[in-house]
């Protein structure tokens, strides 16, 4: 692995697997293709089944430490299909103690009402997408669901899930310092371990950036943006839950082990479509459009587009890009062939980034200009 991505038995080994398949437009991604009334699940799973199986075959053969179910609406899964899946990957790599299994799902009735089937067949942790408290800010944001009906939702997670995890979207148009406060505070209040807080941002292709071209929508002032930054972090570390990344807060313990993994550079497989992954220095890529995915499963017994096998310095800059989001920063030998180490000391001057021999790492002020620093100390 070129000394990039460990490669030991106790190295954290990801999988990730992506059902392709939304019941509703979202004004987020460009999956709306993707929209379906009716999914032959048995094809489905076969051909799940059979692309997992090809990457067990090229894969690392070490236990898997978690498993994140993610991409459309994979909370309608079928349980079956879910539980089959989980079989098949203890079959193929077998389970490190205390795997993390995540399912991301809409916080709506009847995904709620599926939850404890789910749980049954495996999963243990839920992502829920409330991204907003407020009806207006959900109407704004696209969202088929409102405040009842997700904290409804958040309250079945947590009698279900060992591990309940939501994200919300700060930074919106004309959100006031005590609005967001308020929101905050109340979503604190609902006592979940992790919280994933992200600033909005206006996306190519995606509806904001259609309405910021037509002057209806106007990005959130910079400094505005930071004071609100700034006060999620004093907040969630005075409720117990400091950031552990650039937008994600837990309690000690209660971190992402599968988000942790791609953070560190580890290794991730990614099965189904549209999916990515690294292993063992190589960058997969899945066929997007599932017929595409399915025409490969059936031509050549996997879903891979692409497969790149990435130099070392490849490996250094995407180990950069990925650990700078993390409070502890990245390992300094990982990544020094990527680094400009004058620009390191000149932003370690000004008191934005910290270097140790054997760690580099953002200060909370550099925190705040991170992808300006990356674009500096990049070799």
């Amino acid at each position: 692995m070129n000394g990039i991505v460990p490669a030991d038995a106790a190295a954290p080994l990801a999988l990730y697997i992506h059902w392709p398949f939304c019941v509703s437009k979202c004004p987020y991604c460009d999956f709306n293709s993707h929209v379906r009334d009716r999914v032959d699940q048995d094809a489905w799973r076969g051909a799940l089944l059979t692309d997992l199986a090809y990457e067990a075959s090229v894969a690392p053969r070490r236990p898997l430490t978690s498993i994140f179910f993610g991409g459309g609406t994979p909370s309608l899964m079928p349980p079956a299909t879910v539980a089959a899946l989980l079989t098949a990957a203890g079959r193929h790599w077998g389970f490190a103690p205390g795997i993390e299994v995540t399912l991301e799902a809409n916080p709506s009735s009847v995904e709620a009402a599926r939850f404890a089937d789910l749980a049954a067949a495996g999963i243990n942790r839920v992502s829920l997408g409330l991204q907003a408290l407020d009806d207006d800010a959900l109407r704004f944001l696209g969202r088929a669901h409102g405040v009842a009906e997700g904290l409804a939702a958040l309250d079945v997670a947590q009698r279900t899930f060992a591990r309940v995890s939501f994200d919300l979207i700060y930074a919106r148009p004309d959100q006031s310092e005590e609005a967001w406060r308020a929101e905050l505070d109340r979503a604190l209040g609902f006592g979940t371990g992790h919280l994933s807080l992200y600033q909005l941002t206006i996306e190519p292709g995606t509806r904001f950036a259609t309405m910021a071209a037509r002057g209806e929508l106007a990005a959130v002032d910079p400094d505005h943006a930071a004071t609100l930054f700034e006060l999620t972090r004093e907040m969630t570390a005075a409720a117990g839950l400091p950031a552990y990344e650039v937008s994600n807060h837990a309690r000690p313990g209660e971190e992402s082990r599968h988000n942790l993994t791609y953070w560190r550079y580890g290794d991730y497989l990614g099965v189904g479509p549209g999916a990515h992954g690294r292993r063992r220095g190589h960058a997969t890529i899945r066929a997007r459009k599932p017929e595409n995915w399915l025409a490969g499963i059936a031509g050549q017994g996997h879903g891979i587009s692409e497969d790149e096998a990435l130099d070392p310095l490849t490996q250094a800059r995407e180990a950069l890009v990925m650990g700078l989001r993390l409070e502890e920063g990245v390992d300094w030998r990982t990544v020094a062939p990527a680094v400009d180490p004058r620009a390191v000391d000149t932003l370690s001057a000004h008191g934005l980034i910290g270097r140790t021999p054997d760690r580099l790492r953002l200060t909370p002020a550099g925190m705040l200009l991170l992808d300006a620093i990356l674009g500096e100390i990049a070799a």
